[in-house]
């Protein structure tokens, strides 16, 4: 009862709870968080029953994606903080990109560009909660991954495809980067949170280009949605642990 009346009168906010460590962690947290990585697991499992289950994965791959928007939503503050608010729009066309992929057909551009939005939503949540740090110079030590990575796949690569796929890296990279650049010069739990999922994602995205137009192999689904949805975990973790916020 007692419990009743704390969310009643302070809401959501009556759910947050004061951790040794100085964070402010929403008991909803970990509930979530275990069913993303329930459905997740899930997800790729139905990827490698015999026969495939396409309907498990139908069902459970947005699902997750929904589950990690949850938590970048527990704190409420979608409207009102610009960080949050960016996050939670490049989660939301993730989900769209999450939906085109796993549609038949050939479908691939209409996924790169939702993911490409949800890039470039990152890219703004990075810029808006970062004070003006200059260049990010953490874009050299990427650049050159991403070089690679398009050298790698530019022979395998359709005429179609060549100068989305080039745009995509280069904003992928320059992402990664200011996540990067914002955990070095602000060091927190969330500015770190943030940064490893953004790694996470570019790796999952490279994955995912090379299985499909390089070089396919078994464990390719396990990778990439394991990454992925790690990466993109971390970075809806990086609003729902709310004292560490720079």
């Amino acid at each position: 009862m007692e419990a009743h009346k704390l969310f009643k009168a302070h809401g959501w906010a009556a759910l947050y709870v004061h951790t040794r460590c100085g964070l402010e962690l929403n008991l909803l947290l970990p509930v979530i968080s275990l069913a993303v990585i329930l459905s997740a697991s899930l997800t790729v499992i139905a990827h490698y029953l015999h026969p495939p289950r396409p309907m498990l994965i139908y069902v459970f791959k947005p699902l997750t994606t929904i589950l990690i928007l949850a938590v970048a939503l527990l704190p409420g503050a979608f409207l009102t903080d610009r960080y949050v608010g960016a996050i939670g729009l490049g989660l939301l066309f993730s989900l769209f990109g999450d939906i085109w992929l796993m549609l038949p057909g050939n479908r691939f551009l209409f996924g790169l560009v939702s993911f490409l939005l949800a890039h470039i939503f990152y890219i703004f949540a990075f810029l808006t909660d970062s004070p003006a740090y200059g260049f990010p110079w953490q874009v050299f030590p990427l650049l050159p991954i991403g070089v690679i990575i398009l050298v790698y796949l530019w022979p395998a690569l359709p005429g179609g495809l060549k100068g989305a796929v080039s745009l995509y890296i280069a904003v992928i990279v320059v992402m990664a980067a200011l996540a990067v650049d914002r955990a070095m010069a602000r060091f927190s739990m969330c500015t770190l949170s943030a940064a490893i999922g953004a790694l996470l994602f570019m790796a999952s995205d490279a994955i995912l280009a090379i299985d499909r137009f390089r070089r396919p192999f078994h464990l390719a689904q396990a990778a990439v949605l394991g990454s992925y949805f790690a990466g993109q975990w971390l970075i809806a973790l990086s609003i729902g642990l709310l004292a560490c916020r720079p």
